[in-house]
């Protein structure tokens, strides 16, 4: 696994396993969310971007 699968495979079995969702939005939201915790127990800097969709 390269680095970002270990870090999905995580967020997906610690921060939102167990977990249904109304929709996308909110999976985003758990996602981000989970994001976040991970950085903060991991002790490192959380940057978001936006991929421009249009």
């Amino acid at each position: 696994m390269n680095r970002i699968e270990d870090q999905w495979h995580q967020l997906k079995t610690h921060e939102i396993a167990g977990r249904m969702f109304e929709d996308e939005y909110d999976l985003a939201l758990a996602i981000m969310d989970g994001m976040e915790a991970r950085s903060l127990k991991g002790g490192y800097t959380l940057e978001r971007f936006k991929f421009n969709s249009a």
